[in-house]
């Protein structure tokens, strides 16, 4: 059981983190300052119920995503204020392997990737739903695993990657049409965005 003396020396490291997590589900500084004061509010006092030895930063995470699921998502009151710029690890789509076209080479798309402005990446994450941006908020920006992630959201591990697809199929259409109309991508790559669209349904 933890020492509620020692929370603020082991927790506060992570304030960066979740002021940035925060930012990207409120969408504006006023609510990302609350939902990260009342965080470590409830962390504070929970405290005695984390175990030490385990991960602290996802314990505090899932505490983040709980509070602004359950709290502030239903009432953002500047929903698209905040300016992302700010925010240095929101080139997270220049890391990852988010066009599956098998013509386009790992290179090619990288290379694509390169170009693409942050504004793009950034308005494309931030135009998702919750359900899908959530996730990719967690995985792909915060590095959790699936496993954490799906303790974090109570949902089981197979919705979880499902919406992360869902997630970043979505991105990937946004991006690649970006992309398309500035002529940074051929025209017969233009077809393999828009399975960013297909069938599955929402978990």
């Amino acid at each position: 059981m933890a020492d509620q003396a020692d929370f603020a020396d082991q927790a506060m490291q992570y304030a960066p983190q979740l002021y940035s997590a925060a930012l990207r589900m409120t969408r504006n500084r006023a609510d990302a300052e609350d939902l990260v004061q009342e965080c470590y509010l409830k962390g504070f006092r929970s405290f005695h119920t984390f175990t030490e030895g385990t991960n602290l930063r996802a314990w505090l995470f899932r505490i983040l995503t709980n509070t602004y699921i359950n709290k502030y998502r239903a009432k953002q009151r500047r929903p698209d204020e905040s300016d992302l710029g700010e925010i240095e690890d929101l080139y997270l789509y220049k890391n990852l392997g988010t066009f599956e076209d098998p013509s386009i080479g790992r290179s090619a798309e990288e290379s694509l990737m390169a170009m693409l402005p942050d504004d793009e990446v950034k308005q494309a994450l931030e135009s998702l739903p919750d359900n899908f941006r959530i996730p990719v908020i967690l995985a792909d920006v915060d590095g959790f695993a699936y496993k954490e992630i799906a303790e974090m959201l109570e949902i089981p591990i197979g919705t979880v990657m499902s919406r992360l697809h869902r997630g970043r199929k979505a991105m990937q259409k946004a991006l690649h049409d970006y992309a398309l109309a500035r002529g940074l991508v051929a025209a017969e790559h233009a077809g393999a965005s828009d399975t960013a669209s297909g069938q599955e349904n929402p978990q």
